[in-house]
């Protein structure tokens, strides 16, 4: 059945991001299934690579406090990770399979303007520590009843700095401050907004 939500989310992505087959890395974790990130490449050289985990939204997201848990009712998620493509990112798939594994990991609910904070660079020599969720462009994916419909959300890499903004004020006053300073968020070699 999990896998039955993992080949729906693939032929999802597919039917809304096109392009040819995207490369596929998977990445294991102890005592948690595997989680693939897939990677879609830029039609031309200077676009966009779209990075997308595969395998957080296999269960419903729940509080791992709960005395049962239901197989199939609750919140289901995925990651997006839109960057730049003129700049390597070597090391960005495990991060973002890292972040997709914290639901079965660390028992969290992936909702938007959650800040997840890896604690280490999202990718080599990257200054960014963490990700800011918030919507996607990429539509819900409905899944049978009684299923939740699977969310994909845009994980838009932050700075400590950043991430202590977002502590301390909120999402929305970072994504403020991102628009009036003129950060491109897609850009990989972008600097700390000033704050």
């Amino acid at each position: 059945m999990a896998e039955n939500v993992s080949d729906a989310v693939r032929a999802h992505l597919h039917r809304c991001i096109g392009g040819p087959e995207p490369e596929s890395a998977s990445v294991t974790f102890l005592g948690v299934e595997s989680l693939e990130v897939l990677r879609f490449a830029p039609p031309a050289p200077d676009g966009d690579v779209r990075y997308v985990s595969l395998g957080c939204s296999r269960y419903p997201m729940g509080d791992p406090t709960a005395m049962v848990s239901d197989p199939e009712r609750g919140p289901r998620a995925e990651l997006e990770l839109t960057l730049h493509a003129y700049t390597p990112t070597r090391g960005v798939h495990r991060a973002l399979a890292v972040l997709a594994a914290t639901p079965a990991v660390e028992g969290l609910v992936l909702v938007a303007d959650a800040l997840l904070d890896l604690g280490e660079p999202l990718w080599e020599g990257s200054p960014f520590t963490g990700v800011l969720l918030g919507p996607g462009d990429i539509p819900d994916l409905e899944l049978p009843e009684p299923r939740d419909p699977v969310r994909f959300f845009d994980a838009v890499p932050v700075t400590g700095t950043e991430a202590a903004w977002v502590r301390v004020r909120g999402a929305d006053a970072l994504r403020e401050a991102w628009v009036e300073a003129g950060i491109d968020i897609r850009d990989p070699r972008r600097s700390s907004v000033n704050l």
